[in-house]
């Protein structure tokens, strides 16, 4: 069994010290486009390495020997800022963890362009000041090519200037706004589908079977906003507007008046554009005052979080998720991630298998940009036009020049966490 190993480099004076608070300044990082003060650039590269969330992994050395060898042109460095800690960094881990998967097999096989693929992440604790402090030491101090599965919102808007500047392309980015996305369009690739195609999704399958009161539970922030107005939006279509609304803080704090205020009008069902802690918190709330009320949650909910927060009371939950089944049987290629998984010892799931997706489609984009040389235009180039298929998700970068799926799947969760088609 081939051991894996994912580089954390952990650098800025303070970043991955310690866990996020259990306030609202992760989430206000993610779905918006809040500011933090700002925090040291580079500090000493004495920065404390972090191992991620997957078993312990070889050292470069140890893999090395025991792997193919170094290919005389070195290392291709991918940059990462993201969340790697607090309630968030568990599903980044997870999609880290996925990744790996891919970057050790095509590393072992002896890499893409003559070149292992390395990643190198820091944690930003999803503030912006943070972000531009960490992509800046990522281009200076470590020189990467390119980055690949950053996070969040108000981070993503940040680093805008930063990536046309330099020219590195950012790819895969992690619970991105349909508007950062628009903001940072040429300059950075998503895998996922919008917030906007998934409320089109829910509300399309909502109303086909006959179900018409709608409510709306988001976060009470700027991010938790535009997606309210995406969701009326898909319903206006249909000549519908939410039955009601609520804005959940991002601490939780309202909670209870929430759930009131939902309970009120009586809804048919209830989107949730919330984490998967304060959806099970609604949930539950909702659930003492026995009124009986279908929950959805759009994919930041992570099916996974919920059934870990709720148990079986998150039975009859429905997810849309953006990423194909990962226990699908067909699959060649979603067949091999669950061999790599088992082997590697990762947990098949869908944050896992979204950063194998991921990295799949980089390595792609990077074989078809050729050239001896690895050169940021071509894959730029390429990115901006490509269409390929990889592990059942169809991709096709050209029609808006940002995003390459539009694959959103409800799921529901059943006994024993279990989630079924």
């Amino acid at each position: 069994m081939r051991r894996r190993k994912l580089v954390l480099a952990l650098a800025g004076a303070g970043i991955g010290a310690s866990s996020l608070p259990a306030n609202a300044g992760w989430l206000s990082s993610l779905f918006g486009f809040g500011s933090s003060p700002a925090a040291p650039a580079s500090a000493p590269p004495a920065a404390p390495v972090r191992a991620a969330s997957a078993p312990p992994r070889a050292s470069t050395a140890a893999a090395s020997a025991t792997s193919a060898p170094m290919p005389p042109l070195g290392e291709l460095l991918f940059g990462q800022s993201a969340v790697l800690s607090g309630p968030l960094g568990e599903p980044l881990l997870a999609f880290n963890a996925g990744a790996q998967l891919v970057f050790d097999d095509v590393n072992a096989r002896g890499g893409v362009l003559g070149r292992r693929i390395r990643l190198i992440s820091i944690d930003d604790q999803l503030q912006p000041d943070k972000a531009v402090a960490a992509y800046q030491s990522l281009l200076k101090d470590h020189k990467v090519f390119g980055f690949f599965g950053c996070t969040g919102s108000a981070t993503t808007a940040a680093v805008e200037p930063l990536l046309r500047e330099s020219g590195a392309p950012a790819f895969g980015g992690y619970a991105v706004s349909d508007s950062a996305r628009l903001r940072s369009r040429g300059a950075a690739y998503f895998v996922r589908a919008t917030y906007g195609r998934e409320a089109q999704t829910l509300v399309q399958h909502l109303t086909t079977i006959g179900v018409t009161r709608i409510g709306v539970a988001y976060l009470a922030h700027p991010g938790g906003e535009e997606v309210l107005k995406l969701i009326s939006a898909a319903l206006a279509e249909r000549k519908l507007e939410p039955a009601v609304s609520a804005a959940v803080a991002l601490d939780g704090t309202n909670l209870a008046a929430a759930a009131r205020k939902l309970i009120g009008m009586e809804p048919q069902a209830i989107i949730m554009f919330l984490g998967g802690a304060l959806a099970g918190d609604l949930m539950s709330q909702i659930g003492q005052r026995r009124q009986h009320t279908s929950f959805y949650g759009m994919s930041i909910i992570g099916g996974e979080m919920a059934v870990q927060r709720l148990g079986e009371r998150a039975r009859g939950l429905a997810v849309a998720e953006v990423m194909p089944y990962p226990w699908n049987q067909s699959d060649p290629s979603t067949k091999e991630y669950r061999r790599l998984a088992e082997a590697a010892k990762v947990p098949v799931g869908y944050f896992s298998f979204e950063g194998y997706v991921n990295a799949q489609v980089l390595i792609e984009a990077l074989r078809r940009s050729g050239g001896l040389e690895p050169s940021r235009a071509r894959l730029h180039a390429v990115l901006r036009t490509l269409q390929v298929r990889i592990a059942g998700l169809d991709l096709d970068f050209s029609v808006d020049g940002h995003t390459g799926s539009r694959f959103v799947e409800l799921v529901q969760v059943a006994e024993g966490g279990r989630f079924i088609r």
